[in-house]
């Protein structure tokens, strides 16, 4: 097996104080290790958004978006190639976000996430306003990377988004896993990244390609919350998973999304 391998799911940080790793004591983590950590693994690229979790730190939810955004975009002209950045908004904000959708399409950026609500505080009656957001985005072809908390928002989101592709973070459980093969054999834009739970668990990975196929589930791994090395191992080492299957989970589904 000779194949790229891209990461569609990390949260690179350029201050420790965006830094989720919860061992970060016991490990040696920088923003210029971050190449080295990815390189030993064999990960060409990364791809993602920054995540900062305490919202009091900024004076309101907007001016945590724009944090995070310029943080990105200062982590991708320090990596170059390497980082694939992504992008916050906020449905609370929709004038903002459809802006800076306009400044990144004009940088050639196109993932959005990934997007947390419980973490960026969104409110509870925000799918009408996202809504118009991503119909905005979809005239860039832009790719959504949603985090995977509530299926009924999400099945709504997709269902309500159907020209943009959206990829739902984590398979989950087993009772997840199942909403999610639903969801993905109910709409052609809806994704899966395999970052988080539930990889762990032999033959969900079989199950997904054999109800919905390869063409649609993406190598993540959550960085630096997770390890990629367990997540890269799960697809590289599983015997049930063919060598063309691997190579579309771990880098060709990532590079029909972002770079066509």
């Amino acid at each position: 097996m000779n194949f790229e391998i891209i990461d569609f799911h990390t949260h690179p940080f350029l201050l420790s104080s965006q830094n989720i790793c919860n061992h970060i004591e016991f490990c040696n983590m920088s923003p210029e290790h971050t190449l080295d950590i990815f390189g030993k693994m064999g990960i060409s690229k990364i791809c993602g958004g920054v995540i900062a979790l305490d919202n009091k730190a900024f004076p309101t939810l907007w001016d945590k978006v724009r944090d995070n955004n310029d943080t990105a975009l200062a982590l991708w002209e320090r990596y170059g190639d390497f980082y694939i950045p992504g992008f916050h908004i906020h449905p609370d904000y929709v004038e903002e976000s459809i802006a800076e959708i306009h400044m990144m399409h004009a940088k050639g950026i196109k993932l959005i996430g990934e997007l947390v609500p419980y973490i960026d505080g969104w409110s509870d009656d925000c799918l009408e306003n996202l809504t118009v957001i991503l119909k905005e985005a979809a005239k860039y072809s832009m790719v959504v990377s949603f985090h995977t908390g509530g299926h009924d928002f999400l099945d709504d989101m997709v269902a309500q988004n159907r020209d943009i592709p959206i990829v739902a973070a984590h398979p989950g459980e087993c009772d997840s896993v199942l909403r999610h093969i639903a969801r993905m054999k109910k709409y052609d834009n809806c994704y899966l990244d395999l970052s988080g739970t539930g990889l762990f668990r032999y033959g969900v990975l079989r199950r997904l390609i054999d109800e919905v196929g390869a063409d649609r589930i993406l190598f993540g791994s959550d960085y630096p919350t997770c390890n990629p090395a367990m997540f890269l191992g799960g697809v590289m080492n599983d015997p049930l998973i063919t060598d063309a299957e691997k190579e579309k989970i771990l880098s060709l589904n990532a590079k029909k999304l972002l770079f066509t």
